[in-house]
């Protein structure tokens, strides 16, 4: 009997811890179950803003210059070798230059020869003309006397009307001489027309000496500017023709970087906006340089706008042309604004679209999840401007989150700050392809 009862208080105490269990497992599982959920939180603070825009560009110069030889010849010497730096009127090249050495003195001796004939003309030719001119009215005026003897014998009956006629015509062939003398001097005047000849002549003359020293003078080429040669075309020894390129050089002003940028950021590019600007093989020589043109057309096949850039300050030397760069341009910017990472917007059509104005985010407050509706502004790859529905202080949930109104743990994550205002350019630990990659469209 005694056994049975312990027996049954025996079970009585096995249900009892059971039934305990089982309600102790229960409350856990609850306690599970409305635990509060652990989330990752940013506290939202204003802090700058820049929107940026990255891509590759590639350097060309403001000026780009063929050189040639303007005639034909030998090339006797070059003196400049690709890189050189030169100024305006430094000699590039010479070409040989005893042909037309020669030239030079036979142009010269024509115009001495045109020269003392028109002084000849002016000197002695006035004298000879003179006395020519003298000479037949003298013989005008003898004949001229004997006609006037010879018609009173004529009358009288001493000569016959055959010695009349030739007495006339000895004054008509006189008469003729004087005229024709007195033409030779009028041509011999100042302004007549043997002068005026002989003045052509010697102008003609002095015209090809000139255009002879210059074609003298052009055999030695010069820098049409400040220059670095880039491409050395010729060899001494070499019969190069006119108008052919022998050096290509490009002028020492500040080059321009030229990129191709999707048509879709185009809004966003303005002339004047600042950019900085790095070289995969110089990582830590960042300069800057401003929007400098942006072309009217659009690149139908590959859906880009030409944009051009003009470096700020003093080129760095290292700059080659068609050197590729990685460009960053500030296409908007906000001194103080209160910033959020992308990834903390939960509205759908937000991601679709690519100028959002409004969307939902969730809010930690008192341990529970709660949706607020934001007004955004300024949009960059990683961050967004808040315009309304937030303040400073709120702790915003990012990345997975139960839904409203669930408790949650909060782990604040203030490092995100620095990563939404960081620059995408690097100047160390990051090649700028990589970099460029990584930011398009910020």
């Amino acid at each position: 009997m005694l056994r049975a009862i312990t027996t049954d208080m025996s079970k009585r105490n096995a249900m009892l811890v059971l039934i305990a269990l089982v309600v102790m497992m229960a409350v856990g599982v609850v306690a599970w179950i409305l635990r509060p959920v652990g989330v990752v939180g940013f506290e939202l603070r204003a802090a700058p803003l820049v929107r940026t825009l990255q891509f590759s560009a590639r350097v060309s110069a403001l000026s780009r210059v063929d050189v040639g030889s303007t005639i034909t010849g030998r090339v006797l010497r070059v003196l400049v070798k690709e890189g050189d730096v030169v100024k305006k009127g430094d000699a590039l090249l010479v070409l040989e230059t005893d042909e037309l050495k020669a030239a030079v003195l036979q142009a010269q001796a024509n115009e001495q020869l045109a020269a003392a004939k028109l002084t000849g003309l002016r000197s002695t030719g006035r004298s000879a003309v003179q006395s020519t001119v003298t000479q037949a009215e003298s013989v005008l005026f003898a004949a001229q006397a004997d006609l006037q003897r010879t018609q009173k014998l004529v009358a009288q009956g001493f000569l016959s009307e055959a010695r009349l006629d030739e007495v006339q015509r000895a004054v008509a062939v006189a008469q003729a001489q004087v005229t024709g003398a007195q033409a030779q001097m009028s041509a011999n005047a100042d302004q007549g027309t043997d002068i005026a000849q002989a003045q052509a002549q010697l102008v003609s003359a002095k015209s090809a000496t000139t255009a002879a020293k210059a074609r003298l003078a052009q055999a030695a080429i010069s820098a049409p500017a400040d220059a670095k040669v880039i491409d050395r075309l010729v060899e001494p020894g070499q019969i190069v023709q006119a108008g052919r390129a022998l050096l290509s050089l490009t002028t020492q002003n500040a080059p321009l970087l030229t990129a191709l940028v999707d048509e879709r950021y185009l809004e966003q590019l303005q002339l004047g906006q600042n950019a900085a600007v790095l070289a995969d093989a110089y990582p830590g020589q960042r300069f800057t340089a401003k929007v400098a043109a942006i072309s009217p057309l659009v690149d139908a096949q590959r859906g880009a706008i030409e944009v051009k850039f003009a470096v700020t300050g003093k080129a760095p030397a290292f700059l080659r042309e068609d050197m590729t760069l990685s460009v960053e341009v500030e296409t908007a910017k906000r001194e103080r604004a209160l910033v959020l990472p992308v990834n903390a917007l939960r509205s759908k059509d937000t991601l679709k679209n690519d100028h959002p104005n409004t969307s939902t985010v969730y809010v930690a407050q008192n341990g529970r999840v709660h949706v607020r509706p934001v007004k955004l502004g300024l949009r960059t790859l990683n961050a967004v401007e808040v315009l309304d529905g937030l303040q400073a202080g709120d702790v915003v949930i990012v990345g997975t989150s139960p839904d409203a109104d669930s408790k949650v743990r909060v782990k604040i994550d203030n490092t995100i700050h620095d990563q939404l205002t960081a620059s995408g350019l690097k100047t160390k630990g990051e090649d700028a392809g990589t970099a460029m990659t990584n930011a398009m469209g910020r």
